[in-house]
């Protein structure tokens, strides 16, 4: 049986590049191991599609549903971002760059889970720890998916492992100038023309539990808020059918990766607990939080303490 490695939900570039990289790492081991994302290749977000693109690579093989199936998780190690009937699978290894999720096993895995900006980075140093060369291709989706996570070292979830990775697989893969590779996949990331508001609500977005309540988090990271000024009222519309189906609270974080902010578009019960988790007030449906770039060090943290959790 092949072990099926698999991001989290709604990939993004980590997630797609992730699971490439530790289903080749497991093969180079002796194991057989596929690469498997939760989308099909036509719905795979546009950045990670001129990644693949870019460095000659197919889409990992889709999974709908996990049950009966060795599985290893990359880029998550939550239930709620897993592939369905994640309960009825056999999970054998996680590799992730997240808090620890609540998925449990009956044995003992491989887990391998560190304070850095991109499963990337860890998944460069277990290479290394192996002594396992990592081809050119795969290196060169490792390091657009650290560019990815990091903003191009601007997130604050950029350590120095992360930049020490990115030197390593820019050699790999013969990038000269990551800045320029960079702007190419912010210009995919960031493109909102023609794409259903609902699409682009989902294109980067998570559930949580918080304290028992489901909130959503959405990211689009953008060069300029301009780009979704004209549909502004149609993304606030997508994400009040997204709370509809039973969610206490949708977030929408509008990047902007120039300024180094956040327009924060909030639909939720409770707004005053959202003012108070980022210590600002709304003004009509969404508030400017400077300096946040991060979902998962800067957005998803303080709600679990607005929540209680």
């Amino acid at each position: 049986m092949s072990i099926c490695v698999v991001g989290h939900s709604n990939p993004d570039t980590d997630s797609v590049a992730a699971a490439i990289s530790f289903a080749n790492l497991l093969k180079a081991e002796g194991s057989d191991a596929v690469a498997c994302m939760q989308s099909d290749a036509a719905s795979l977000n546009p950045e990670s599609t001129v990644v693949l693109e870019k460095f000659g690579m197919a889409a990992p093989e889709e999974i709908k549903d996990a049950a009966g199936k060795e599985i290893a998780l990359v880029d998550h190690s939550d239930i709620g971002q897993a592939p369905a009937n994640i309960g009825d699978a056999e999970v054998v290894a996680i590799v992730d760059h997240h808090k620890v999720g609540d998925i449990t096993t009956n044995n003992p895995i491989l887990f391998n889970a560190q304070p850095v900006g991109c499963t990337c980075t860890v998944l460069n140093e277990m290479y290394k720890i192996k002594g396992i060369d990592i081809p050119k291709d795969i290196a060169g989706v490792m390091l657009c998916a650290i560019l990815s996570d990091t903003v191009n070292f601007k997130s604050p979830t950029c350590t120095d492992a992360d930049k020490a990775a990115v030197a390593d697989l820019k050699t790999i893969a013969g990038v000269d100038d990551t800045d320029a590779l960079f702007m190419d996949m912010l210009k995919a990331k960031s493109s909102v023309d023609g794409v259903p508001a609902k699409d682009l609500l989902f294109r980067d977005y998570k559930d949580f539990d918080m304290n028992g309540n489901k909130v959503g988090v959405g990211q689009l990271e953008l060069a300029t808020l301009d780009q979704v000024a004209a549909i502004r009222d149609d993304l606030y519309k997508a994400m009040e059918e997204v709370k509809a189906d039973g969610r206490h609270s949708v977030l929408l974080m509008l990047t902007d990766v120039v300024k180094e902010g956040t327009d924060l578009v909030v639909v939720s019960d409770d707004n005053a607990l959202i003012e108070k988790a980022f210590d600002g007030k709304l003004d009509g449906t969404s508030m400017w939080v400077d300096g946040m770039m991060s979902r998962k060090k800067q957005t998803v943290p303080n709600l679990q303490k607005a929540f209680g959790c």
